[in-house]
């Protein structure tokens, strides 16, 4: 049984992205793709729309290290940067926040006999994985669980080829602090 408790929103709003934020008007409109779930292989497929849980260790990004961005295998919205990645040592990709808070989504999950924290993909309606309270204290405390499954990776020097060259700035902004 999932139950929505609250959205991202402003709730986790980064002063990082607000020239991105600015330009939203020239964004595109993220929306669920069915082609992109019919072409979903099975375990993307188990993951993202059945809210399976990948293995540990076992899948394409947990330690991936190229700069980029995350996308969601079935909107194509941008989720999450390489800038707020870290090695949580769970064998999942785990980010500080999103890269937009508003694509990502939290609900109440009790499916598993525990209480957790369930992140989606707001258009997709992918599951993600989950958001946990024990991330980095420096960064915030959170630790968004992520099952790379339900990612589709852009590294840094693809990113204008494939339509998210705004997310350029967040990684210049970084270089300078």
């Amino acid at each position: 049984m999932k139950q929505e408790v609250r959205e991202f929103g402003t709730l986790l709003a980064m002063p990082l992205l607000g020239d991105i934020q600015k330009q939203e008007s020239i964004m595109p409109t993220y929306k669920r793709n069915p082609d992109a779930v019919s072409r979903l292989s099975p375990e993307q497929y188990r993951v993202t729309q059945t809210s399976g849980t990948e293995r540990p260790f076992h899948n394409a990004y947990w330690d991936n290290r190229e700069p980029g961005i995350y996308v969601d295998v079935v909107s194509g919205e941008p989720l999450f940067a390489s800038i707020h990645k870290f090695d949580s040592h769970t064998g999942w990709p785990s980010f500080t926040k999103p890269i937009e808070s508003e694509n990502v989504v939290e609900n109440i999950d009790v499916s598993h006999g525990t209480t957790e924290t369930e992140v989606r993909s707001r258009h997709g309606d992918s599951h993600l994985g989950h958001v946990f309270p024990d991330g980095p204290l420096a960064e915030g405390g959170l630790r968004y669980c992520i099952n790379s499954a339900s990612l589709r990776f852009i590294h840094f020097d693809e990113l204008e080829n494939e339509g998210y060259g705004i997310y350029r700035k967040i990684f210049q902004t970084q270089n300078k602090e």
